[in-house]
């Protein structure tokens, strides 16, 4: 069991934020280090503190939840987002991972998925659902339709040290296993991982996880 993984909150109902926090509370594991009422407050807060995992309400006053994820993933990369939204919406949810956002998921979720993908984002950098794997699925389906045949490797150069790892992250291994499989130092499996990251241009392991799926690295 990972210890103590800070989460905070930004929703603008009080009721619901102090329902999250009451549901949270039977895992000693998890601590909620704060509440923010919309983007604003939470990333004014951030300047002085900063968690492992924000649950993220979409719809807030002064700044959404789409504009908070953006900026948080700008100036705080390794903060976890997991959008907790009403919004069950192909379009929301492929926006969303595609923007930084680690992991979506439903108001109504049961509190033992909700607490699974605070432990899942937070050791292994995301976490998929069925209703995010089914808007993926359409997401890339789609685009292979309208592409001719792509292939990874003529258009990012990468090699065969990077795209094993790429394909260990695609597996969910976290860097410490990735490390003990391919003996390499954890330190050179990060490494790796933001080489990746810089090659493909994508904002986090859910954007790799994407190219490597639209790309063809595996099936």
């Amino acid at each position: 069991m990972t210890n103590n993984i800070k989460v905070a909150i930004a929703d603008d109902h009080k009721i619901f934020r102090s329902g999250v926090i009451n549901t949270l509370t039977p895992y000693e594991n998890i601590n909620v280090v704060f509440e923010a009422e919309d983007g604003v407050h939470l990333l004014q807060i951030m300047e002085e503190q900063q968690p492992d995992v924000i649950l993220m309400d979409l719809k807030m006053p002064n700044m959404d939840g789409i504009e908070a994820t953006k900026r948080v993933r700008e100036k705080y990369a390794h903060v976890k987002v997991i959008v907790l939204t009403m919004y069950e919406d192909d379009n929301f949810i492929v926006h969303l991972i595609e923007n930084g956002a680690n992991a979506y998921l439903l108001k109504n979720a049961e509190p033992g998925e909700i607490y699974e993908a605070i432990c899942t984002t937070y050791e292994k950098g995301f976490y998929f659902n069925e209703n995010v794997n089914l808007a993926l699925l359409k997401k890339v389906m789609h685009k292979t339709k309208q592409q001719f045949k792509p292939t990874f490797r003529s258009e990012v150069p990468l090699t065969d040290r990077e795209l094993e790892v790429l394909r260990l992250i695609c597996e969910e291994l976290t860097t410490q296993q990735i490390s003990e499989k391919i003996f390499l130092s954890p330190r050179t499996v990060e490494g790796l991982r933001q080489k990746l990251l810089e090659k493909t241009g994508a904002k986090n392991i859910v954007g790799l996880v994407m190219y490597a799926f639209r790309n063809g690295v595996i099936e």
